[in-house]
């Protein structure tokens, strides 16, 4: 096997103008490539979590409140992996399970002794015992502060989404 050099026959640009004109839209494309960059950076720098709890406050209005009993349940619990919404129920999720309220709603769950919250997504159906209106998976529980307690009076802030002008 033999190995050639690009040469005017192998379609190699030998007119100075051409060259000069691929040189410049190369330069062109690094500079839209980094100016994409420059602008996609702030975006990517901000990867929003249950945890970010300034961020979410400012992002969802509160269109209704309830208070109440809070319990949690796990996969050991659930008997079974999915959950009403067809979701794969993990431990350490945000996502609860509420009996009234569309699946894929997000709440802002407060826990009234500690003042700790999170934000979950309502994926599932229950809690299937008097007197509670919300079930936490366990990882939210752990979060929240009262895992080893079982319960806990929470408030849950029913959000809604900004609207954004066209």
């Amino acid at each position: 096997m033999t190995c050639r050099l690009a040469s005017k026959h192998h379609g190699f640009p030998r007119d100075p103008n051409r060259l000069n004109t691929m040189n410049l839209t190369r330069n062109f494309k690094s500079a839209a490539l980094a100016i994409a960059g420059v602008l996609m950076l702030p975006s990517c720098a901000t990867t929003g979590s249950a945890k970010s709890q300034a961020l979410n406050q400012a992002t969802f209005p509160v269109q209704s409140v309830q208070h109440g009993k809070a319990s949690w349940y796990s996969i050991g619990s659930n008997s079974g992996t999915r959950t009403a919404s067809g979701r794969r129920l993990t431990n350490d999720a945000a996502t609860a399970a509420h009996k009234t309220l569309p699946m894929g709603t997000q709440v802002r769950v407060t826990n009234e002794t500690n003042g700790k919250s999170e934000i979950v997504t309502i994926t599932d159906r229950g809690p299937y015992i008097g007197g509670r209106i919300i079930d936490l998976t366990i990882g939210c529980a752990e979060r929240l502060g009262f895992r080893h307690f079982g319960t806990a009076l929470v408030k849950v802030e029913v959000l809604g989404f900004l609207h954004t002008k066209d």
